[in-house]
Order: C-alpha cells, then structure tokens, then sequence
C-alpha cells in the first residue's frame, strides 16, 4: 500500500536542500573551516526538512489537491529563485544539493523498505517452520515461566503504594504497574464474586470502599469450554471471574479521553479478555488519548441456560442471560468510575468481536443498557446467533441434569466447579449462547432496530470473509465438523420448505467442485454474512448512522484462515500475538484501521486525506450501504455487489 517515495517528499528535499546548499556556502564565504560549514550546513537543513515536513504533511495542506498543488508550486518557486540568485552571486548551483537531498531521502525509505522485507520473510519462514500446512490449527508456544506469571494474583495493599500509579474508584483504590507509554490496571472486580448462593444469580453491584488493592494481575477466566487451538486453556478458571483491565496513557491530562470497551471473542462458552491478542498497551501507546477497557464475562452453562423446567429452578429467572447482565454491569462499573483513568463516562466505544460483536447488537437492544454506550463496532457477529425462544437454553438445562446425574437446583448447587466444568466440556455440541426472550431482550431484535430501539448508537458492522478456516484452527477438525453440522441443521429446520430445497440444491452444487464439509462451511459463512448485512440494513432504517467492513485478506496459511484473530490484531496493533495465531501484521493495514478506529471512537469524520499516514492515498469510508473493502493489503470503499461471492 504505501509508496517508497511520494511528491510530497520531493516537495520537501526541495526546501531542505536549501538549507543544507545554503548552510555550506554562507559558513565558506564567512571563511569558516570545513567542518563549521559541515555543521551549519546539518543544522540548518534538518531545521528546514522538519518545517516543510510538518507544513506538507498538515491536515491543511492534505485535505484537498488544490492546496497540495499551490504548496508544490510555492515550493518550486521559492527553490528556483534561491538557485538563480545563489549562482549569479556565489556560481554555487543549488540543483547540485537538490540532486543529493533527492538520494537521501529517496534511498532511506528503500533501505527501510528492505529491511523490513527481509524482518518479514524471517518471520514468515518462522511461521511455516512451526505451523506446516496448518493442518493442526493453532499450536502455542507456551513456556512454565509465563503461564506462572499470568496466573499471579491480586492481593490487598498494606503499606506504601506507587500512587502514580494509582486509580481512585468508588469501589476502591487500585494499584497498577507502568509499561512503557501506558499504564495497565488489571483484575479490578466490576460486581461481587458469583460464588456459591450467587451462583446462576444476575450480578451484584460491589460496596463503596477505601481499601486499597494491586492491579497488576488479570482476573480469573471464566470457567469455560477449552479447545485444541484456545491459549486461554493454560490461564487459571473460576467462578469468581468478574473482573476487568484497563490501559491509560502513563502521561496523565487533565482533559477526558473517550473509552474504548473490548467485548472479548469466542462463541459464548469459551474466551477471555487474558488472551494477548486482546491487550491494549501497543494501541493505547500509539494512540494516548483513548482509554482501553477490557473484562470477562460468564460464559456457557454459567452464563446462558434456562432451569425454568427444573424443580427449584424458579430462584433463578436471569440464568438464561447472565453473560449479558455480567456486561451491563461491567459497562456500569465503567460509566461511574472511568474518570478515575482519566476516561469520559460520556464517550464510551463498545468493540465487539464473534460472540461479543453479538452481545453488542444484542445490549444496543436492551432498555437495562441504555445510554452505557454511544459508538459500536461490531465485527463477526449479529443478533441472529442468538436463540429466537428459550427452548433451546431449556434443552441445555435438561441436558446437564443427565450429564451430572442431578434432578433439582439444590443438587446443581452443592456440585464443585469442576464437576460443572467437565459437563460443559461433554455438553460444548450443545451449543450455548444468549435468548431473545421478550424480556431482556426483545425476541424480535430486527425489527426492534427498524423501530429505532438503537437510536443515537453509531455503529460499524464488521464481515470476515475467511473466518469458519480460523474457526477450524481454534476448536480442532473434530470439534469443527460437528459444530458445522449442528448449525447447519438448525439453519435448515428454520427455513420454509422451498429455501430448505434451495440450500440441498446449492450443497449439491458445491460438493461437485469440493467435498461436503467445505461446501457446508461456506454456505455457513455466507449465511452469517447475510445476517450481518442484514443487521446493518435494519440499524440503518431505524435512523442510525451505519458503516460496513468486510475483511477479505488472505491468510498466509490457507488452512489457519483469516478472520476475527487478524482483524483483532489489526485494530490493536498487537504484531507477536498475530505470530502466534500464524501469520504476520501487515503494518501498513493495522496503521490505517487503528487510524480510523481512532477517528470513530473521537467522533472525527471516517475519511483518510492524501498521506495522513504517510504514502497512503485519500479516501472516504461512505456510510452504508457502501462497505470498506479490505483486500489484498489494500483498502477501498464499495457496493455490495463489489463484494466476492
């Protein structure tokens, strides 16, 4: 994407040539020795280059061409006019420092160029050293000493404390730890423990408090599914797992910086915002006026099941949507104590991905989350991978009576952690994941946001176009051909006869060019995509502002796919955690996406000018239905129909 070498460059050499020409000369005929001249020559040119630079590259100068065009020509006037005044004055030729202004700055961006090809062929080949063909899914290198150091926990402080370093909260101080740009809080509780009475019961808001905690470790996981390809699996799990992390500038202001709230991925029964691809020091560091939140949340059968049916069942009427009052009270917590991290309780960004782009559309839905959030960005994740009626969430509750041989709530009770834990395990085909049940959520969420439920959320929808390969990579070929089945089935019992016709035609079709898992994936995929679009179109007739992204990169290893574990890293900038899901950032993109993330999350117009970022053409990401197409390392706005089939 970005040019070694633009005209803006050139425009610059320009003028620094002068002073680097001009700087020689007046220092010779002064009858200064050499070096003097060498040195005012240095000076005076890095001085000019540094002005023109921050003159050229300016908002001003780059937001339209008509400016750029008249500073060329000021440029080229004011360098033609020195040279012919040097040369009949001095015979000094200013062309001649031109012409070696012009290979300097030319010649470091080439060698920078190839310095960087050569870090990424090594990293590459580094890749496909670990990962083969892929074939295996994602495969972690992980060391005793790191699994050591992220388990560490939080513990109550004393005596003295860094108090740089410290928040104030109504729910206590809590102590973090500098790294680098930022500082990092981590493992802040946002309610009470959901511990034993507390177990299956909505979140408890924590009392006010004075005392004084570390922050310096992440919380517990939720307890959760753990697949082949998941690094969560070497984090401890508990039930007590409602906590949260927060990255701010080290440098602290006196002005508020919108929020920026990351719902972590998985598929409602796995995830945690532990995983490095979710850390927020590298996007925080390159963009200090954004404070990042992440947190956990309870997932599968301790977050999404109905006990309505179970003797006893009826003390718990929220089981069914935990995970979604979790995360109200999460974004709750955020709303009355991030001022403390220098955040604006007022500009608050929800980012979402997979189940937690679903849990976003779903909470913009909710009458118990309003005004919690004004932005979404939402990628991989739509309110049609939630159960239209509780039946589904009953079934689970059935089910895990039979798998722990249990008839009541006061049997499920008395049973440990992990006795629920390798249920889950057993119960993972069964599938877990939010109820639109008319209450909390409406259970028609579409046609809530054609009414305008939503009004006054700006929202980004996300679309992978390779995603159901890196979903193979997290949950193993075992796990993947049986979960592809079970969704394709509820697909089909949903539809009228004549579209469940359709869909056996198309699988014929398909399975004529390939075999049949890859031809139900894709139907899968593009099913998910269509209630993606779908979700826009009807955020955007309820009178919400709505842009579209569809992510249509390439993996490096085919079969690792390219999904939500790219576009996360992407976003964030989080370059080794991208190497260990098996493939390498692409600066150029992550720039220009955390660019215009930055832009969003701050309210600023979504459009690039000309070298905004340094060798990257303008553009205009246009609200839907026009989508951001990011292809083959480039990125361009277009019509659906532009999109690949």
């Amino acid at each position: 994407m970005k040019k070694l070498f633009t005209i803006d460059d050139f425009s610059v050499a320009v003028i620094s040539a002068l002073g680097y020409g001009f700087g020689e000369v007046i220092a010779k005929l002064s009858g200064w020795s050499m070096l003097v001249c060498g040195l005012i020559s240095f000076v005076i040119g890095i001085a000019l280059e540094a002005i023109m630079h921050k003159i050229v590259f300016s908002k001003t100068v780059q937001k339209s061409t008509t400016n750029r065009v008249i500073t060329y020509i000021i440029c080229f006037m004011i360098f033609m006019i020195v040279h012919i005044v040097s040369f009949v004055q001095t015979g000094v030729s200013m062309l001649d420092y031109l012409l070696e202004n012009f290979v300097y700055v030319v010649g470091l961006p080439i060698l920078g160029f190839v310095v960087n090809l050569l870090i990424r062929a090594y990293r590459v080949g580094k890749i496909r050293e670990r990962y083969g063909d892929g074939r295996k899914g994602y495969v972690f290198d992980v060391k005793e000493e790191d699994i050591e150091e992220v388990n560490r926990q939080n513990r109550l402080v004393g005596g003295e404390y860094d108090e740089t370093c410290a928040a104030k909260t109504k729910t206590g101080v809590f102590v973090g730890e500098k790294g680098g740009k930022t500082i990092g809080w981590f493992g802040i509780p946002y309610a009470k423990p959901p511990v034993g009475e507390r177990r299956w019961k909505a979140p408890e808001a924590l009392p006010v408090s004075e005392a004084v905690f570390e922050a310096r470790h992440f919380g517990a996981s939720a307890v959760q599914v753990d697949h082949d390809g998941s690094i969560v699996k070497y984090h401890r799990q508990s039930e007590d797992c409602l906590t949260l992390n927060v990255w701010s500038a080290a440098q602290k202001t006196e002005i508020k910086k919108p929020v920026l709230v990351l719902f972590h991925h998985g598929d409602f029964t796995c995830g945690s915002s532990v995983d490095p691809l979710l850390y927020g020091d590298q996007f925080v560091g390159r963009h200090p006026g954004i404070v990042f939140v992440s947190f956990n949340f309870r997932l599968g059968i301790f977050g999404f099941i109905d006990f309505s049916e179970v003797p006893g069942g009826e003390a718990y009427p929220d089981a069914i949507n935990l995970g979604l009052l979790d995360q109200i009270a999460a974004l709750k917590w955020i709303k009355e104590n991030i001022a403390a991290f220098g955040g604006d309780p007022a500009r608050i960004t929800v980012l979402g991905f997979d189940a937690g782009a679903t849990s976003v559309c779903l909470l913009a839905a909710c009458e118990q989350a309003k005004g919690l959030f004004q932005k979404a960005f939402v990628f991989n994740g739509s309110p049609a991978s939630a159960y239209g009626t509780p039946e589904e969430a009953r079934a689970l509750a059935r089910d895990l009576l039979k798998e722990t041989k249990t008839g009541t709530m006061e049997e499920l009770q008395r049973l440990d952690t992990e006795s629920l834990k390798k249920a889950a395990q057993k119960l993972w085909q069964n599938m877990c994941a939010p109820t639109c049940d008319g209450s909390l959520i409406p259970a028609d969420v579409d046609q809530a946001f054609r009414n305008g439920i939503a009004s006054g959320i700006e929202f980004v929808v996300g679309i992978p176009g390779h995603e159901m390969q890196a979903v193979r990579s997290f949950v193993g070929n075992q796990k993947y051909t049986a979960g592809i089945m079970s969704v394709l089935a509820d697909l089909q019992s949903s539809m009228d006869p004549s579209a469940a016709d359709t869909v056996r035609e198309y699988l014929e079709t398909q399975t004529a060019s390939s075999d049949n898992l890859d031809a139900e994936s894709k139907l899968v995929e593009q099913w998910l995509a269509l209630c993606m679009v779908r979700c826009a179109a009807s955020l955007s007739e309820g009178g919400n502002n709505v842009y579209l992204m569809y992510w249509d990169e390439k993996p490096l290893i085919k079969n690792l796919g390219s999904g939500t574990m790219d576009v996360v890293a992407a976003m964030l900038g989080n370059s080794e955690a991208t190497q260990m899901y098996g493939n390498v950032l692409n600066a150029d993109l992550s720039e220009t996406l955390q660019c215009l993330l930055e832009k969003y999350i701050s309210g600023d117009t979504l459009q690039l000018y000309s070298n905004e970022i340094k060798g990257i053409d303008a553009f205009d990401w246009e609200a839907f239905p026009l989508a951001l197409i990011v292809s083959d390392g480039s990125i361009s706005c277009n019509t659906l129909e532009d999109l690949p089939d």
